[in-house]
């Protein structure tokens, strides 16, 4: 008797709505892009906007479709200095984020160097690097590791620096040394900090290489924007941009999941959803 009464209160529970069902956090990314594209193509038809001032996103398709070669030659040029250069900002910056870390005085000694240096417009270096290196893509990866590399040092250097006293005090106690203290407390602790700054660090990068190329470089989407712009050809600067913005949010992505994977103990929510 209790097992009819089981089955005929399961078939008569209405069955979930399908929007319901819908997984709308997963699909808000796509629908949210697909409503500004379709607010910019409104937006041009109303505005009656020429190419030349603002391509509609169906011109900015097409040409994608037409210069696909080059754009994808260049975006492939891109990543690769967009890389290198954040390659080589991850290990300088962890590494002088420990060495300014370790010691009060370094930090106190090193950070407003750091400052005076980052106010510095990496655009302004370009000319140099040129001069040093020459056209191509040196001065590009540079450019990228330089304007990327201070977020790591600075978040590292923070992660150490901010250890409570009352935990050394007491590693102290049972004796620890310093190198024990920042073996076993202050890299753990700084790590959050360290892949928190890569989600920052890889968009910086990508800024500084597209700077570099624009006008430093004969590759690269920067250099064929900047060309693109001297035809008049606004449809392909704008191909570029979302040709960049398209290995930006990858490669974010990317390090967003290496930050969980990581530091994934270190995230408490307290988002609704």
């Amino acid at each position: 008797m209790s097992a009819v009464t089981e089955n005929t209160a399961s078939s008569a529970a209405p069955a979930r709505p399908l929007l319901a069902r819908v997984n709308w956090t997963s699909l808000a990314p796509w629908l949210y892009t697909l409503g500004l594209f379709v607010l910019w193509e409104l937006l041009v038809m109303a505005l009656d906007m020429p190419p030349t001032i603002l391509p509609a996103p169906t011109r900015v398709f097409e040409a994608i479709m037409q210069y696909w070669s080059p754009i994808w030659k260049n975006s492939l040029q891109t990543l690769y200095t967009t890389t290198v250069g954040f390659a080589i900002a991850v290990a300088a910056g962890l590494a002088l984020g420990l060495f300014v870390g370790w010691s009060k005085t370094i930090y106190a000694g090193l950070y407003p160097l750091m400052i005076g240096f980052n106010a510095i417009p990496k655009v302004a270096l370009v000319p140099i690097l040129v001069i040093w290196f020459g056209i191509g893509a040196v001065p590009a990866v540079l450019t990228a590791f330089l304007i990327s590399f201070f977020p790591i040092v600075v978040n590292v250097a923070t992660g150490l620096a901010t250890i409570e006293p009352e935990t050394e005090d007491v590693l102290r106690a049972l004796g620890a040394k310093k190198m024990d203290i920042m073996l076993k407390v202050g890299i753990p602790r700084s790590m959050p900090y360290f892949f928190g700054s890569l989600k920052i660090a890889i968009t910086l990068a990508f800024v500084g290489s597209v700077v570099s190329e624009t006008v430093a470089s004969n590759y690269g989407l920067g250099y064929m924007m900047s060309s693109a712009q001297s035809q008049f050809n606004v449809p392909l600067v704008f191909a570029g941009l979302l040709a960049l913005a398209v290995e930006g949010i990858a490669m974010y992505a990317l390090m967003a999941w290496i930050e969980m994977r990581m530091t994934g103990w270190a995230h408490r929510s307290s988002m609704s959803h």
